[in-house]
């Protein structure tokens, strides 16, 4: 097994805030996937989930190598199994992307403070690391 790629990102909370009171719905479609949209649907802070999936989004983007364009964001999703452990499903495009780098695992840590939200990916295959 090889490091496909290792990515990071650090979001400031309070300019997700901002862009979901201009933005809304808008926002959040063009963010979050399908499954994502019905969670936020259900919790008590919405900026939280959606700074920590932004930055998770991007964090997986660097990982593979192409930052966000060859995936899109709405494509990526970050969920959690059902101890808390969060993981990354992909669809349409980026899945198709994701699958020509024969991907193992990806490991994807997130934490928030008040001002911020932080994530790191490290993708593991069987291909080659990126260059």
């Amino acid at each position: 097994m090889n490091i496909i790629g290792i990515g990071t990102d650090i979001v400031d909370k309070n300019r997700i805030s901002r862009l979901l009171k201009r933005f809304g719905q808008r926002f959040i479609e063009r963010i979050l996937s399908e499954e994502e949209r019905k969670v936020i649907s259900l919790i008590s802070d919405p900026t939280a989930y959606l700074a920590k999936r932004f930055a998770a989004k991007e964090a997986v983007a660097k990982a593979l190598g192409t930052g966000i364009g060859a995936v899109t964001f709405n494509e990526i999703s970050i969920l959690n199994a059902t101890g808390g452990k969060p993981y990354v499903k992909f669809e349409g495009k980026s899945k198709q992307f994701a699958s020509s780098l024969n991907i193992q695992e990806i490991m994807i840590s997130l934490s928030d403070e008040k001002e911020c939200a932080l994530a790191f990916a490290v993708i593991v295959g069987i291909g080659n690391a990126k260059a």
